[in-house]
């Protein structure tokens, strides 16, 4: 859907990178790497997105790291155009029927920005299992990705939080009134 909107492969990834994750932050030469691209079109590109405010850059040393500019008025727009492209929001609403669903969590390439075709997603809950299996190979034939998903409960997250790097996942559903961070 993107590529029909923006022509540059580079602008893309970039816009998939931190506004999948608004928290995600990179500095020239690791997106370069990430991306697959040359640091010249990576630079050319984040220059652009700067100037447009959408991105906003400080500096760490001798280094410029990059983030989303979430005071932007188009970061909601943006934000949630990236969501439906990859499919997200079609896991919150997977999510949102399961049961009794704590938190769930989009972790691994995604969680970092990166469209690798595999959705990673943690649900902490007590879930209909079955019921899940079937919405995930019917949201996999529309966003056209792969969803794999791991169900735990309250403990069982505990004690993979640090391990995994949970901690550092994008939170797509928590049930504030059971789950305290």
């Amino acid at each position: 859907m993107l590529e029909s909107l923006i022509t540059s492969k580079t602008r893309i990834k970039l816009l998939l990178k931190f506004f999948i994750n608004p928290e995600s932050r990179a500095y020239l030469r690791a997106l370069a790497d990430e991306l697959g691209e040359s640091t010249n079109a990576v630079r050319v590109e984040l220059n652009r997105l700067t100037e447009a405010g959408l991105l906003s850059a400080s500096a760490n040393g001798r280094t410029k790291m990059y983030r989303a500019n979430t005071t932007h008025s188009l970061f909601p727009d943006i934000h949630n155009l990236v969501k439906k492209n990859l499919g997200i929001d079609k896991v919150e609403t997977i999510v949102s029927e399961l049961g009794s669903v704590d938190l769930a969590l989009i972790t691994g390439d995604y969680a970092r920005g990166v469209d690798s075709g595999i959705v990673d997603l943690v649900i902490v809950g007590e879930i209909d299992r079955a019921f899940l299996n079937h919405m995930i190979d019917k949201s996999e034939e529309v966003i056209k990705r792969k969803i794999r998903a791991l169900v735990l409960n309250m403990n069982e997250y505990e004690e993979l939080k640090y391990k995994q790097k949970l901690d550092k996942a994008l939170v797509i559903w928590r049930d504030d009134e059971k789950f305290k961070e």
